[in-house]
């Protein structure tokens, strides 16, 4: 017995599967065959078994190819006519849900490749035929909602599940926000933890739900920043980057873009701290749901400050215990005759925050007197990067 890899996507592997088949005059056992299908349905056996002292409501299903949809929904309804089906699938993928609107299997186009095992371009024929008789209905889930789905799973029972196989629990955290599982009990099938380990960084990244990513405008001056910051505290800052824009003159108000991401209290909460912003003149633009400011803007924020946007700038390496309240400590302790021109702070969840700053010093004893006796009263080892060559190359 050996196990040959081929093909970059589960099309790819199939048609490789299809042609060896061929070839050494073997039967592929497909997902669409009915008893493949029936071998699904035990599931639905199982789940019916172990909740003879329960009520089930809904039971929530990942569906690619759709096979496993189509057997648990044909035994649940054969039983329990009464429980709600319901399908879930990638949006890039949703091949089930098409042919249902349209009444026959479709083609979706090249599928998804984050969810990879639910990445069907379009459902088996036997699959789609039992779904139109038994399922109630279909759930699209976004990437990050898969990815909030593996971190709740890992969280409450220490299992990391592959994106696929944490497609059900995505679909069902996606309709209880809706109001739909008030006082109800339900079921949600995982199916796998196939997970490449190189892939729980991005999980990681995009997990938390409660995250909301803003760009804001603030006037670049002292004490902008730290006005800036104080709309936000005492919510847990996850991301803080800003680099100064526009040369200082008298015509044209020097501005900042500041991206920053933090976690809010509750679904209410991103509009308390816009509408804060908003009051003290901010220039707010919310990127939460934006793809290409998460994958991309977010790590190229900054460059190089033009000529007279940062005069006397004095860059700085500070590492701190990440605790609430550190970065708060850190902008409260600076005084307000020094402008912050650089910032860049990502929390990792490590026990050390690092921070990359930007200080303008003005060229005067008195000044750097006392931005040297700010240094000394922090808690906080700093090291000076001003002479480092990768700070001449890309930032000045």
């Amino acid at each position: 017995c050996s196990v040959q890899m081929a093909g970059a996507t589960l099309a790819e592997a199939r048609s490789a599967a299809e042609e060896a088949a061929n070839l050494q005059r073997r039967t592929l056992v497909r997902r669409d065959h009915p008893l493949a299908i029936a071998g699904n349905g035990t599931i639905a056996s199982e789940i019916m078994k172990q909740t003879t002292a329960e009520d089930v409501d809904t039971v929530f299903v990942c569906t690619g190819s759709g096979s496993l949809l189509a057997g648990v929904g044909t035994y649940i309804k054969a039983v329990r006519p009464d429980i709600t089906i319901v399908g879930v699938e990638p949006e890039e993928s949703a091949a089930m849900t098409a042919a249902l609107a349209a009444g026959h299997v479709t083609s979706v186009g090249s599928g998804g490749a984050f969810a990879d095992n639910a990445a069907q371009v379009e459902v088996g024929q036997e699959s789609f035929r039992l779904a139109q008789m038994v399922v109630d209905s279909m759930i699209r889930v976004s990437t990050d909602e898969i990815c909030a789905a593996i971190k709740d799973v890992f969280e409450d029972q220490r299992v990391v599940l592959e994106p696929a196989g944490a497609l059900a629990i995505a679909g069902m955290m996606q309709y209880h926000r809706s109001g739909g599982l008030r006082n109800k009990t339900v079921v949600a099938i995982s199916s796998g933890s196939n997970m490449d380990f190189n892939r729980l960084r991005f999980v990681s990244e995009r997990s938390d739900t409660e995250e909301v990513l803003l760009s804001v405008t603030i006037p670049e001056r002292p004490g902008a920043f730290k006005e800036f910051y104080s709309c936000v505290h005492p919510r847990l800052v996850t991301e803080f980057s800003y680099r100064a824009s526009f040369p200082v003159n008298k015509q044209y108000p020097a501005t900042a873009s500041i991206l920053a991401a933090f976690q809010t209290f509750s679904s209410d909460d991103k509009t308390t701290v816009i509408d804060k912003l908003t009051s003290r003149g901010f220039r707010v633009r919310d990127l939460s749901d934006n793809e290409l400011a998460k994958v991309h803007i977010k790590h190229l924020v900054g460059g190089r400050a033009p000529a007279g946007a940062a005069p006397g700038e004095v860059l700085l390496r500070f590492e701190f215990p990440d605790k609430p309240g550190a970065l708060d400590d850190f902008l409260t302790k600076m005084p307000d005759q020094f402008n912050v021109s650089l910032f860049h702070y990502r929390n990792h969840g490590a026990d050390v925050g690092r921070v990359l700053a930007g200080i303008c010093v003005p060229d005067t004893e008195a000044a750097k007197k006392e931005f040297l006796s700010y240094l000394a009263q922090l808690d906080f080892r700093w090291f000076e990067e001003s002479s480092n060559p990768v700070y001449r190359d890309f930032l000045v």
